[in-house]
């Protein structure tokens, strides 16, 4: 399967009086790169958020933008510091008796006072995500992977498009190499031929002798094996495209091995325009390459 590695997906709901909002942005990358951005309450969901995109994507850095707003309001728990509050009152009785202050302390000096009393929310108490909560962050986060693997996947299909387009032209290319080679390697036997004829008859040795050290001279410039390898790349890049596994890493491979045919064909073949033909099909071999790198 061709499938981008860009894309973009923003998701929210709202259930029980909270809003979860998920923005989901993808680009190129060589390996799996997530990066979270969520609200520290949120921390202790960072496994479950990980395991669920590693379920769906394979390449790509993705960038997650996790909100969390409470709509209605929330049950609030009030936490009293009653040790630390004996040894504030202790404190203020030892000056008291000094005559240093009067009065006694009141509510009011209390609430004012830090650290003693505490108002806390529901997901901030020690005992972390409450399930409700975590069940609707990884629902809007699925409904988010859903919307990006869409996107990948449309973009993915006009990448394919593409991508047929320049390797049928790469397959013309071979074709012209295929020609030019049998060609080249014809030219090549016939002028062997005539200068071995040309010689002086001392020069000569046994025609049998020469005909087969023609044979290997001419057989240098044989590129079948490498055309057939070539024709066998075009296949196997068709089955993998045709597949349903994302196949980037292996696209590009099979580009490393296209290019290597290529140069030991450039470096092997003979005929006029055998040259020319290498050139064109390593610029749009490099054009495929650059196009196999938005490939997840």
């Amino acid at each position: 399967m061709i499938r981008s590695m860009t894309g973009f997906a923003a998701v929210s709901r709202e259930e029980q009086g909270q809003k979860v909002s998920i923005t989901a942005k993808s680009v190129n990358h060589r390996f799996l790169d997530l990066a979270i951005k969520a609200p520290q309450s949120l921390a202790s969901l960072d496994g479950r958020v990980r395991a669920l995109v590693q379920q769906r994507l394979t390449r790509g850095r993705l960038e997650l933008m996790v909100a969390l707003d409470r709509t209605a309001d929330q049950a609030r728990e009030v936490v009293l510091n009653e040790p630390l509050l004996e040894r504030l009152g202790l404190a203020i009785e030892a000056v008291r008796a000094k005559g240093l202050i009067t009065g006694t302390l009141t509510a009011s000096d209390v609430l004012r006072l830090p650290q003693v009393l505490e108002i806390r929310q529901g997901l901030d108490t020690p005992a972390g995500v409450p399930e409700d909560t975590a069940s609707l962050v990884e629902a809007v986060l699925t409904d988010a992977l859903d919307a990006l693997v869409i996107m990948r996947e449309t973009e993915g299909r006009f990448l394919r498009t593409d991508l047929e387009a320049r390797l049928a032209a790469m397959a013309g290319f071979v074709d012209a190499l295929d020609r030019e080679a049998r060609e080249g390697q014809r030219l090549l036997h016939d002028r062997l031929r005539e200068r071995l004829a040309a010689l002086p008859a001392e020069f000569q040795a046994d025609p049998a002798a020469l005909a087969q050290e023609l044979v290997r001279y001419v057989a240098r410039s044989d590129v079948d094996e490498e055309l057939v390898r070539l024709r066998a790349h075009f296949e196997h890049w068709r089955e993998l495209a045709d597949g349903a596994e994302p196949c980037g890493r292996k696209l590009d491979f099979l580009i490393q091995e296209m290019n290597r045919e290529i140069n030991t064909i450039g470096s092997k073949a003979e005929g006029g325009r055998a040259t020319e033909i290498v050139v064109s099909a390593k610029a749009e071999l490099e054009r495929i390459r650059e196009q196999v790198q938005n490939v997840e």
